[in-house]
């Protein structure tokens, strides 16, 4: 059985971040599987195996990680699932491919909304998805989400595929506070006020913005920071051609999402995983977190990144992240109905 696993795990190493293969000690290794892109994970790998002593073995799958882990089946060499968005974490959940975990310590910092009810996933960043606003054009600095169908915004509104997992989660979310009957009449009105066909990632609707397409665009607050502190100088100018508004849900708060880890089925390094699990909401991990990838501390008492507090304070919606992920099914369907991407 190790000895398959090694050769599973050793086959996919190749395109590995933190070690190509499997440490000869079972007590030395853990090995994870992840659709984070690798400058943003490497840090808090690297401090990890500097006070444990445990290398850090990763394969980086952007599409179909959880059907990967489910067709290795027992032999599955993957300890830990590292991903973004409740919709990946619920989506290995359901594939069957992850195991409850019972920890004082996760339970302890990462609030209930933020982690599954059963213990089989755990949110150990937020990241907000806000308004990205013209600074020329836009001098509101409040909005609410209701209000992204007002006619008012009538071709002026830049976003991403409907079907981009951030947005089908945001969707989701409007229907937790909505209905499904009034979530629908208010995505018809966002699709009204489209400048252009969704495209692109958060980036580029920075990019939009700056270059007059539209007035108001909408993204995930990391995405800001990346772009004006980045070394890339077009990228800065798109992110310092936008002011960030943190909108709200009538009679709630700013749609948050997470980033998040799991337990793997059959994780062969199972102690080590659970060490890993738990240095991830420790102080140092959940900085590296607020600094390198300018995200949401999930524990409180952690420094915001300074790019994403000049931003206002953060007041997170009130709907729990599992309860958004059942009606992400919902969310997704609504998308095609209203032709959102056509």
């Amino acid at each position: 059985m190790k000895f398959a696993r090694s050769l599973a795990f050793g086959a996919a190493a190749l395109g590995t971040l933190a070690g190509s293969t499997i440490s000869a000690s079972a007590a030395e290794a853990l090995n994870i599987y992840t659709t984070r892109e690798p400058g943003l994970i490497k840090p808090v790998l690297d401090e990890f195996t500097k006070e444990t002593g445990i290398q850090v073995n990763t394969i980086f799958i952007n599409n179909g990680l959880e059907e990967r882990i489910r067709t290795e089946g027992e032999n599955s060499p993957a300890d830990i699932i590292l991903t973004v968005d409740i919709g990946r974490l619920q989506a290995a959940k359901d594939y069957g491919v992850t195991q409850p975990v019972k920890s004082e310590a996760l339970e302890k910092v990462i609030p209930a909304a933020y982690r599954d009810p059963e213990g089989h996933w755990f949110g150990i960043a937020l990241r907000a998805r806000v308004v990205y606003a013209s600074k020329d054009r836009v001098k509101q600095d409040k909005i609410t989400y209701e209000e992204l169908a007002d006619p008012k915004w009538k071709g002026k509104i830049c976003t991403r595929s409907g079907q981009a997992l951030y947005n089908v989660s945001l969707f989701a979310a409007a229907i937790a506070h909505m209905g499904e009957a009034k979530a629908e009449e208010w995505l018809r009105g966002v699709k009204a006020n489209l400048a252009k066909k969704p495209s692109g990632g958060d980036r580029e609707q920075a990019k939009d913005i700056l270059a007059g397409v539209c007035d108001i665009g909408i993204g995930n607050t990391y995405y800001v920071s990346l772009m004006r502190n980045g070394k890339d100088e077009e990228q800065k100018k798109w992110g310092e051609a936008i002011n960030v508004i943190l909108p709200t849900f009538q009679g709630g708060g700013t749609h948050v999402n997470v980033s998040g880890l799991a337990l793997a089925k059959h994780a062969p390094n199972k102690a080590n995983a659970l060490k890993f699990m738990e240095f991830m909401v420790s102080d140092d991990s959940q900085r590296i977190h607020a600094e390198a990838n300018s995200e949401y501390p999930v524990k409180a008492g952690i420094p915001i990144h300074p790019t994403i507090a000049s931003f206002g304070e953060l007041k997170a919606d009130n709907v729990p992240i599992a309860e958004i992920a059942k009606l992400r099914k919902k969310a997704s369907e609504l998308v095609d109905k209203v032709g959102f991407d056509q």
